[in-house]
């Protein structure tokens, strides 16, 4: 294979793990076989246009730059508002702004500490327990709570910045990950290292937060994949595009948390 393909096998590889998807995701987010994945990755099977085109849209950034293999893809935590319109010469960034850093912080160390000793509550729970509190915020009062960015892959709603904030979560020593066992499954837990700050947790944003650990959270990994995949927002979703939060607003019983009888959002 030529040093083009080469570089561009090794660049997606880069993409795909500062994104946090496993080859099997982003396999069934291609429609390709893990197998396709771990051939691109190794510069041992080219990858066409038509792929090109669906890894843009999956990694949510413009195909020219990801072909562009002279300029770097860099995901970032933002530690100031400037950073918010700053695009570095050498590379695009996809950027978690501070004010959204703080709030999925607090509310994750929350979900750890009133969830994350449950044998269940693993990495792919958390991910839907994220999915469904922003969602389901946005839906009762059209405002964002976290604000993540969710892909749609197989097995269900994904936060994309999650691996970048839980690196810096682990480097601030407000958390721990462990590798253990469910069943005979493996599992990814996360042990919280300090109590939430509930001062950035309005009393509005904790009622909806519990209202979701208190209907899902004993759910395990493959009853609440099931779950996530008969929601509107996950429905109307392109595999490995992200989901809309717009598409809240159609969802059916049992998902929708809104009362849309004509009275005021409470």
């Amino acid at each position: 294979m030529d040093n083009f393909n080469r570089k561009l096998s090794k660049k997606i590889k880069v993409m795909r793990e500062k994104l946090g998807f496993s080859q099997a995701s982003l396999a069934q987010a291609l429609g390709l076989g893990r197998v396709a994945i771990s051939q691109i990755e190794q510069g041992v099977r080219k990858i066409s246009a038509e792929e090109i085109a669906k890894l843009s849209m999956i990694f949510n950034v413009p195909a020219d730059i990801l072909l562009n293999l002279d300029r770097d893809i860099e995901v970032i935590l933002e530690k100031n508002a400037q950073q918010a319109s700053k695009r570095e010469k050498i590379g695009i960034r996809i950027s978690v702004p501070q004010k959204n850093l703080e709030k999925f912080k607090e509310v994750f160390l929350y979900i750890l500490n009133k969830v994350g000793s449950k044998p269940n509550v693993g990495e792919s729970v958390l991910y839907k327990l994220l999915y469904f509190i922003d969602f389901n915020y946005y839906e009762k009062y059209e405002e964002q709570l976290m604000g993540a960015t969710y892909i749609k892959n197989h097995y269900g709603p994904t936060p994309k910045e999650f691996i970048k904030i839980i690196e810096d979560m682990e480097g601030n020593e407000e958390l721990t990950k462990i590798q253990d066992n469910y069943f005979q499954y493996p599992q990814t837990k996360y042990l919280p290292l300090r109590k939430p700050d509930l001062t950035k947790i309005s009393a509005q944003e904790q009622k909806v937060i519990d209202d979701v650990l208190n209907t899902l959270s004993d759910m395990n990994a493959t009853q609440i994949s099931d779950y996530s995949h008969n929601d509107v927002p996950w429905l109307t979703a392109e595999d490995g595009a992200v989901m809309d939060y717009e598409s809240v607003f159609y969802r059916t019983p049992p998902y929708s948390v809104r009362d849309y009888s004509g009275e005021d959002i409470q």
